[in-house]
């Protein structure tokens, strides 16, 4: 009886076990077949279903105005799948044939025994297109984008440019990738248990989704010509390289930044020094390949030399230790303890105030400031202005102040730090920090994204790069605007001068360790009393004729104020015209002409005369019957005007002459007796050492007499370029 009890309870718990067993199974095949149906149907489906990416479509990369500067063009992938391969040897044919590539490497592709084998990558879309219509079975034609610059090398270390997966390697391109990259889409294919596709099945696709545009702050027609010149002056200065920021001093946008020689960044991993590669290892030509993509003005170090003299000065002003009728003298160096530190003047500048030592670049001056300062207040000054600290630009890479330790600054590291050199920046920073002077006292930020846009050109956020806290104030803004300008008109800078335009700046040379290793730069803004931008202009190196020579081989003078202040102003002038800003002329400048036609000879005569005009007769009439130059003419002061006193105006051209090389005189005399106008501009200080370096007519060519030709004159003198 104790056994059928035990044996029944046995049964019992087996029954129930039995029973929970099958409860449980039952309640996971309905858990499995209602709450995760959609999950495992997702998984019995992708066993059969052949994935392939569709890569998103870059956001652009746009100018102020919207010219593209990085764009997309379709190309295509090349595919096999080799369970769907019916002709293995027409497909190798067709695909070395048409692919251009070996035969032995299409084969190993093919015959590889793989869910999906790519051929080859960014394939012009003509020819995906003719290898789609050859209908080979298992070959997949996938429709891709590659990245496109359709102005190759320009801004080509601010753009960047992309890897062989659309995302970004350096500059904009990598700085703005998070918005510029888009979402990748998906094509499945339904396969059979062999991976065959199934006929009659559709395509189920995930479309992408395109990446963002950005509008940037660079003007590609300022772009364009700054890089254009910058590669002009490198080859006729022979310079290693010429860099060149322009910049809104005050919001900080960045209108053009260039560094030659630029690379092609539709090829950009070809060296564009000519350099035969096969010689290179891999290390060696990577090396070369990361110098090439530098962006000189953010990634790189360099002592400022004078133009550092615009932040000693400031600091000093601010501080309360100079007024600008403070008297120093020069006599062509300064004794600091143990050291003699010379002035770029060997015979010195003599007695000179504050404000002309400013316009002489007197060393001595500045070595004087600088003690007034002290080291400590100098390096809180430093500080202030933002010196010890990055700019915050958008561009990757920004490299640091390279500064000595506050403790280990004495009076020799004082003195020369406070002519801009024994320390190094960043010619970013130099540009930030001096727009901050000059704008009313507030620190920028350098940026070049502006707002990032949706496919359709809305706006969809603002990169919002404002001013930061006062580092002066507006007095010494001011004050510095004036000095600054005074530099120009007729100090070292004097060969940046535009007549007409109201510019200010500073000239500078710094050595390197290397001998005979020089950076001449200008440092400039523009119009002064309201600056509208900021120009930084550097040549690294230019050649001297020999070791040791001041002069390159074409005799240019190795200094800022001849080299870079000379091509700045140039450039400033073209810059000034492109904004919009109207030239302002002086009276004794330009006039115009009055009109004159039916006056008698004294009636003209005053006319003329209340113009600071001068007056030749043709011709015994008793009135004026013609003139040269017309009425409304502008034409410099001091001029003289034809009149034809009954005779009919000559309607002959005349052919422009050269001028080049001549002194001012000389060329406003060769000029007249073509029957011709000279506007100076350039170096105002006129001599024989002033001399013609452009005419803005060519000669020889053929223009209405009465024409006014521009004539851009430089100080080519050691003592007059300065440093």
């Amino acid at each position: 009886m104790r056994n059928r009890t035990y044996n029944k309870k046995k049964l019992f718990i087996v029954f129930l076990g039995a029973l929970f067993i099958l409860l449980f199974l039952a309640g996971r095949l309905v858990w499995l077949m209602v709450f995760e149906a959609d999950y495992y149907q997702e998984k019995a489906e992708a066993l059969h279903e052949r994935e392939r990416e569709i890569k998103a479509a870059r956001g652009r990369i746009l100018d102020a105005s919207g010219h593209v500067l990085a764009d997309n063009r379709t190309v295509c992938t090349i595919s096999v799948i080799h369970s769907q391969i019916t002709d293995p040897e027409a497909v190798i044919r067709a695909l070395s044939q048409t692919l251009e590539m070996e035969e032995s490497e299409v084969r190993e592709k093919v015959e590889k025994v793989s869910s999906m084998e790519r051929i080859r990558t960014n394939v012009e879309k003509e020819t995906g297109d003719i290898i789609r219509n050859m209908g080979l079975d298992g070959v997949k034609v996938d429709e891709d984008f590659k990245r496109y610059y359709p102005y190759g090398d320009l801004a080509s270390t601010v753009l960047g440019f992309t890897g062989a997966d659309n995302q970004g390697i350096i500059g904009l391109e990598v700085k703005y990738e998070e918005y510029l990259k888009g979402q990748n889409g998906t094509i499945l294919t339904t396969t059979d248990a062999r991976g065959i596709e199934l006929p009659g099945e559709a395509e189920d696709r995930i479309e992408p989704v395109a990446g963002n545009d950005l509008q940037t702050s660079l003007d590609y027609n300022l772009q364009m010509y700054a890089q254009q010149m910058a590669e002009k002056v490198m080859e006729e200065k022979q310079a290693d390289g010429v860099s060149i920021l322009l910049m809104n001093p005050q919001s900080g946008e960045i209108m053009a930044m260039v560094n030659v020689p630029e690379f092609d960044l539709n090829d950009p991993f070809t060296l564009n020094t000519g350099t035969d590669t096969s010689a290179l290892s891999d290390e060696e030509k990577q090396d070369a390949l990361n110098q090439m993509w530098r962006n000189r003005c953010i990634n790189d170090t360099y002592e400022p030399g004078s133009t550092f003299k615009i932040i000693t000065a400031s600091a000093a002003l601010e501080e309360g230790v100079v007024s600008l009728d403070d008297t120093f003298s020069c006599p062509g160096y300064r004794v600091v303890e143990d050291r003699k530190i010379r002035c770029h003047k060997v015979g010195g500048h003599g007695q000179e105030t504050f404000v002309e030592g400013v316009m002489n670049s007197c060393n001595p001056v500045f070595i004087d400031v600088g003690l007034r300062l002290g080291a400590d207040t100098f390096c809180d000054y430093y500080q202030q202005f933002g010196l010890l600290d990055l700019t915050g630009v958008d561009l990757p890479g920004e490299a640091g102040t390279i500064m000595h330790k506050r403790e280990n600054i004495g009076t020799v590291e004082l003195a020369t730090m406070s002519f801009g050199q024994s320390f190094q920046v960043t010619p970013i920073q130099m540009a930030a920090t001096v727009s901050s002077i000059i704008n009313g006292g507030y620190r920028v930020t350098p940026h070049v994204g502006v707002r990032v846009l949706d496919e359709e050109g809305r706006e969809k956020l603002t990169l919002n790069q404002g001013k930061k806290d006062r580092i002066v104030s507006e007095e010494t803004s001011r004050t510095m605007r004036t000095i600054l300008e005074k530099v120009v008109d007729g100090g070292t800078g004097k060969n940046a001068r535009v007549e007409g335009y109201r510019i200010g700046g500073k000239t500078g040379s710094s050595e390197t360790l290397e001998t005979d290793h020089t950076i001449v730069s200008f440092l400039g803004f523009a119009p002064a009393d309201d600056p509208q931008v900021i120009i930084l202009l550097a040549y690294d190196n230019p050649k001297p004729a020999f070791p040791g020579s001041n002069t390159t081989a074409g005799g240019w003078y190795i200094s800022g104020g001849n080299m870079a202040a000379l091509m700045a102003g140039e450039l400033l002038e073209d810059i000034l015209g492109h904004l919009g800003v109207e030239k302002t002329y002086t009276a004794n400048a330009d006039v115009l002409v009055p009109n004159l036609s039916g006056l008698n000879l004294a009636d003209a005569t005053s006319a003329l005369q209340k113009n600071s005009l001068t007056l030749r007769t043709v011709g015994d009439g008793g009135t004026v019957t013609g003139q040269i130059p017309a009425a409304g003419a502008s034409i410099p002061g001091g001029s003289q005007v034809v009149l034809y006193m009954g005779e009919a105006v000559p309607t002959d051209q005349v052919q422009v002459p050269s001028v080049i090389g001549l002194t001012a005189e000389q060329a406003r005399q060769k000029l007249a007796d073509a029957g011709l106008y000279m506007r100076a501009t350039g170096a105002t200080e006129y001599g024989s050492h002033v001399v013609a370096y452009e005419q803005s007519t060519a000669a020889g060519a053929s223009v209405n007499r009465g024409t006014t030709i521009e004539v851009r004159f430089t100080d080519s003198t050691a003592s007059g370029a300065g440093l």
